[in-house]
């Protein structure tokens, strides 16, 4: 039993509908659905009846609510005079982000945003593919660079570039001659893919917009960015990705190919709307001035001519 749960159940107790409840959690309701379930597998006891048309909480359910209540009540106020404490020492941002980040503005962000702010302290805390808000959705950063498409529920984004796509295949491959290739190219080949819960996330590395509905049939789940880099080199599946990728996770064994007819990936950076913070307001600024001011990365990052 973990305060995660606990929440979820909350919510969905105080909304009486799993739309609206995974809404306000900022998770998706499949998510929110499962951590129901397994609080009541911990319990023993169904919490909730649920019917095409109604949920409604069982009597177990009455009382768990008003306990959940008091646990969450007592622990958000011990966190608030933690952070209040906290805030007398200095004042800290962090920072979440995916492998990557925001590639090579990342560097000139940062630096722009301590000069801006030469109080502020800066965490930096990277997350894998479980997570593409990095962790904005469970609280754990209060601002991120993230990759879309992804299940933002309600995040507010601010973009900064949109950078190609291509496919890592093994040196192996026959694909591995070729300058570039057609979405239709790749419909039937294995398709390594970090292990996630978000869809929309999930749905655009692995083309199902481009399968008539049907949904990939052949695809191997990866933890980490090494990791599905050594799956592509051994030939096992290849692998949608940025095309950051050639530059950030090169690999004897694996070549790049760009893809001249999938959509490209959009880095943002993104914090919750819900959540005051001056010092997100002053990090989401200095991206904007930097994306603005730095033409020539960017033009590198989406591999324009003249760049560099």
């Amino acid at each position: 039993m973990n305060l995660r749960r606990l929440r979820s159940f909350v919510a969905l107790a105080e909304e009486l509908h799993f739309t609206r409840a995974a809404a306000r959690l900022f998770v998706a309701q499949q998510s929110l659905s499962r951590q129901i379930s397994q609080l009541e597998a911990e319990l023993g006891t169904p919490l909730l009846r649920r019917t095409s048309r109604r949920v409604e909480l069982t009597p177990a359910g009455e009382v768990f609510l008003t306990a959940a209540r008091e646990v969450l009540e007592r622990f958000d106020r011990g966190v608030a005079e933690v952070r209040r404490v906290g805030e007398g020492e200095r004042s800290t941002l962090r920072v979440g982000f995916i492998v990557g980040a925001a590639l090579e503005l990342t560097t000139y962000i940062l630096a722009e945003f301590t000069r801006r702010r030469p109080d502020a302290r800066v965490e930096l805390h990277e997350f894998g593919f479980a997570d593409p808000s990095a962790g904005l959705t469970g609280g754990g950063t209060d601002v991120a660079f993230i990759r879309l498409p992804s299940s933002t529920h309600g995040l507010a984004t601010v973009p900064l570039f949109t950078e190609p796509c291509v496919v890592a295949v093994s040196t192996g491959h026959p694909l591995s001659r070729r300058d570039h290739v057609r979405v239709a190219d790749l419909l039937d080949e294995p398709i390594a893919i970090g292990l996630t819960d978000d869809a929309v996330w999930r749905d655009f590395w692995t083309l199902a917009g481009h399968r008539g509905g049907r949904r990939a049939r052949n695809l191997v789940e990866t933890h980490s960015q090494s990791e599905e880099v050594e799956v592509v080199a051994a030939g096992m599946a290849c692998s949608i990705t940025p095309a950051a990728a050639r530059r950030y996770s090169p690999h004897p064994g694996v070549r790049f190919v760009t893809i001249v007819d999938h959509p490209g990936s959009v880095v943002a950076v993104a914090h919750r709307p819900d959540r005051s913070n001056p010092l997100v307001a002053s990090f989401v600024a200095a991206a904007e001035a930097v994306r603005d001011r730095e033409t020539g990365i960017l033009r590198t990052i989406r591999g324009l001519p003249g760049a560099g």
